[in-house]
């Protein structure tokens, strides 16, 4: 099934999930601030199948909205998007400080998040948004190409709406990944500090290539 994208964010993290997902049949479109900035069009130069729109504009029309911005500017992205109400939140951000995660072990960032995404709409829990938490375990490198060899990389995912999960799943099968669902938007505070394990191993020699796998007997 094809699903229209909003991404809100034009770094490395949202153009190379929006090229696998341009490749794999899925619509694409760019949330920014300035949809003619140099970073949106440097990013439509690179995918000219692509679109982009205001922040607003890009997550009303999608049914997946993909937050990949830095941890600073994310409640204001969510902000920014308006009613998300029943949409799909895929949360690829981490909240990193300069002493390590900012948040745990009784919350997460994807679970301030679900608040943010629904403080506007005070009869809503924080589910109306159906939050997941994906994305963020691995480098932009390994999300352009999480094949290795006949191996895929896994992509670890959290949320409480099944339905939501569901669709985060296939859509990083379509990227090439093997999904593994890692349980409840909660779990989030055990995949945002596995976050920083990848930095830490990345920076001290693995490099950027690298990601997790699973081994089962």
């Amino acid at each position: 099934m094809a699903f229209k994208i909003a991404i809100i964010g034009t770094g490395r993290v949202g153009t190379a999930l929006a090229a696998g997902w341009l490749t794999a049949g899925h619509s694409v479109t760019f949330g920014a601030r300035d949809a003619g900035s140099d970073k949106a069009q440097t990013a439509l130069s690179r995918l000219p199948a692509a679109r982009a729109a205001g922040v607003a504009e890009a997550a009303a029309e999608a049914e997946v909205v993909v937050l990949a911005t830095p941890w600073a500017a994310a409640q204001s992205a969510v902000a920014a998007a308006g009613d998300l109400r029943g949409k799909v939140l895929i949360d690829c951000t981490n909240p990193l400080g300069p002493d390590g995660v900012l948040f745990g072990p009784n919350t997460s960032g994807a679970e301030q998040i679900a608040g943010w995404a629904a403080r506007e709409y005070p009869g809503l829990s924080p589910a109306g948004a159906h939050v997941v938490k994906a994305f963020n375990t691995i480098g932009a490198e390994v999300m352009a190409n999480p094949r290795y060899g006949e191996r895929r990389a896994v992509l670890l995912y959290a949320g409480d709406d099944a339905a939501a999960k569901a669709v985060v799943a296939g859509l990083a099968a379509d990227l090439g990944f093997e999904p593994q669902d890692a349980g409840p938007l909660r779990a989030a505070r055990l995949l945002e500090p596995l976050a920083l394990a990848w930095i830490n191993l990345a920076r001290g020699g693995l490099g950027r290539e690298f990601a997790w796998g699973l081994l089962r007997r």
